[in-house]
This record gives C-alpha cells, sequence and structure tokens, in this order.
C-alpha cells in the first residue's frame, strides 16, 4: 500500500472510525498538535545526556499513541487512556518531584540541546490541551484524555529539569 492514497486531496481525512472530517478541525488540529509533542520527544530522547531520562521519555512517547487515537476517534468509543494511566502519569511526576528542591524563580530553556527540546515538547502539549479544550466545549472528550494531556506538560517540563540538573536556582 502506498503512503500516497490522494484521499486527502480535498482537504478532509478520515477519523479512525472512518468518519470522513475536515483537515482544520480541532479534533485534527489536536491530534496532529499531539504528534508534533511526540516528534520533540524522539529529539529530546535522541539527544538525551541522561540514559534514565532517555527511557522515561521512550515511556512516555508508547502512550502517546494511544492519546493521538483518542482523539483521531470520534469521540463515543472507550477511551486509550484511562485514570489507570493518569495516576501513572502522576506517580512519576511526583517521583521526579521529590528530588528536585523547590522552584523560586523562572527556568529558561536551553541549557542542553535535549532539555530544550523538552521544554519545546512542554509548549507544544500545552498548545495541544488549548486545542483539546477548545474541541471539548463542542464535541465529546475523555475526561482521561483531558487530565493526561494537563499532566503531560508537567512531566516534560520536570523531564527538562532531571535532564539539565537544575536542582538549583542558577
Amino acid at each position: 500500500m502506498s503512503i500516497t492514497t490522494k484521499t486527502g486531496d480535498k482537504g478532509e481525512t478520515s477519523l479512525l472510525t472512518g468518519e470522513r472530517v475536515k483537515k482544520g478541525g480541532l479534533r485534527v488540529d489536536t491530534y496532529g498538535t499531539l504528534d508534533e509533542v511526540n516528534s520533540a520527544l524522539g529529539l529530546a530522547r535522541a539527544f538525551a545526556d541522561k540514559d534514565d531520562v532517555a527511557e522515561r521519555i521512550h515511556e512516555l512517547q508508547k502512550n502517546l499513541p494511544r492519546l493521538m487515537a483518542d482523539f483521531a476517534s470520534n469521540g463515543e468509543a472507550e477511551p486509550r487512556i484511562t485514570m489507570a494511566d493518569v495516576k501513572a502519569l502522576e506517580n512519576k511526576c511526583d517521583d521526579i518531584e521529590s528530588d528536585l528542591p523547590e522552584e523560586h524563580e523562572f527556568i529558561i530553556p536551553g541549557g542542553s540541546q535535549s532539555g530544550a527540546m523538552l521544554d519545546l515538547a512542554r509548549t507544544t502539549a500545552r498548545r495541544a490541551e488549548r486545542c483539546a479544550w477548545r474541541l471539548a466545549a463542542e464535541e465529546n472528550v475523555a475526561e482521561s484524555d483531558m487530565i493526561y494531556l494537563n499532566r503531560l506538560s508537567d512531566y516534560c517540563y520536570l523531564l527538562m529539569r532531571l535532564e539539565e540538573d537544575i536542582y538549583e536556582d542558577d
């Protein structure tokens, strides 16, 4: 099967349900933005100086296709991302945060290549979340997806701090 299907030449694409939608729609914008997050995470993982951070990024990347699939559906199926996934991500955040001192000022991104890419993933995840909230105002979106998406940017931020050894005010 060729990657060139020509089915999107008129500005429409298919959701996982087979439903045809406009490529500029909020649902497509949301899962497309999550695809950008995954790309930024891939770059961060490729440049990570710390094996632990690279492994954590890779584990996170394994969940993103399920989150994207939830947004690439019509919102009526059982979500692939569950509250158990949300709790697992929260536990990972807690694990990292427990080793970091309290912050007292904003961190300027760019202390390392991987850290800068993790910050890009964080800000792109925030954009995906804004898209998702606009979508949720018009269509059904699983609560677990919305919460997971909110935690995703927090986790990217904590991974950036871990990668760059940002433990104290610099």
